[in-house]
């Protein structure tokens, strides 16, 4: 199944938002579970574009854009960490 068609509702400043709220959420709060952080940005994302897109209206190609973008953001920041952690210097981390 190809689901690259979903790429085309992904906007880059809810991803950047949300993204930017997921590591706030992971780092700033500590007793904020991890398995709520991408409920969280899927809501963040809604909210965000439905907001940013205020004078188009309310539809369902918003509503999925936000959600899409916030649960990419979740997937960009687990690549991300797996990435510049595969050789375990992950700034800040301790050994």
């Amino acid at each position: 199944m190809d689901i690259t068609y979903l790429f085309e509702y992904v906007d880059l400043v809810t991803l950047g938002i949300c993204l930017c709220l997921g590591f706030a959420l992971k780092t700033a709060f500590t007793g904020f579970p991890n398995k709520y952080i991408p409920l969280a940005a899927l809501s963040a994302g809604c909210i965000i574009n439905i907001l940013m897109n205020l004078s188009a209206g309310l539809n369902a190609t918003v509503v999925l854009g936000g959600m899409i973008s916030g649960l990419a953001s979740t997937g960009l920041y687990e690549m991300m960490r797996n990435l510049l952690d595969k050789d375990g210097s992950l700034p800040g981390k301790q050994q």
